[in-house]
């Protein structure tokens, strides 16, 4: 297919997801829901939030399992400009590119092992976080964030089709409001899906990417063809 078809496609799909989601109902009491109540500990605010997202996340993921797959979505990915390489401490020292299933399955388990682990996530009132505990939960967030970006991108029309649409649109708006909230995710991470989370939230949030980007459209014009990765 011609660069210009490609382009023209790629513009069609996001014209109709963005109208879609103007059609969607009030976010005013999810906006009230991410607030952080009187007398909670910050701390413990974000670990029972990080632990119902990463459930969320992979209910959203598991209704479309059988069409992400290695051959289907060879790249973890937002579209042409984005690409996601899975590191970790393990096996994957280096940032390393892997499919989108695999990258996803790694993202879950990583995920689970610190949410099941004592010592970052404790399960006693009496037991502290660890001093690095808002770190640990904005990198777990931030990949989660990823797999919201290649289900929009790749898999929205599938799951319109199997009517998760709406679960899909209020878990992602969840979890951009809390993050927002508490400054989890930078900016710069949610620019692939800035007109989408505009389109979801209200015009108010376009001011939050107006300065990113800007960053972004000079290091475009820097270098043209050089696709964006994310690697932690």
């Amino acid at each position: 297919m011609p660069a210009k078809d490609e382009d023209d496609k790629e513009k069609s799909k996001k014209l109709s997801l963005h109208r879609f989601a103007k059609s969607l109902v009030s976010t005013e009491d999810l906006k009230e829901m991410v607030k952080l109540p009187s007398g909670t500990q910050l701390n413990h605010w974000l670990s029972v939030h990080c632990v119902d997202f990463y459930n969320i996340a992979n209910v959203v993921y598991g209704s479309i399992t059988e069409f992400c797959t290695d051959k289907s979505c060879p790249v973890m990915n937002c579209g042409k400009r984005y690409e996601y390489l899975w590191r970790d401490k393990g096996e994957y020292k280096k940032a390393t590119r892997v499919s989108s299933p695999v990258y996803v399955d790694l993202l879950m388990n990583w995920a689970e092992n610190q949410i099941n682990d004592e010592t970052i996530f404790p399960t006693s009132a009496a037991d502290p976080y660890p001093t690095d505990f808002v770190k640990t939960v904005s990198s777990i967030l931030r990949r989660l964030f990823r797999v919201y970006a290649h289900i929009y991108h790749t898999h929205f029309l599938r799951v319109k089709q199997l009517g998760e649409e709406p679960h899909l649109n209020t878990s992602f708006k969840h979890i951009v409001l809390f993050c927002i909230e508490f400054d989890l995710i930078p900016a710069s991470d949610m620019i692939p899906l800035s007109g989408l989370i505009t389109s979801l939230l209200g015009k108010q949030f376009e001011k939050f990417f107006e300065d990113e980007k800007k960053a972004k459209k000079l290091a475009k014009e820097k270098d043209k063809d050089k696709p964006t990765t994310e690697k932690d």
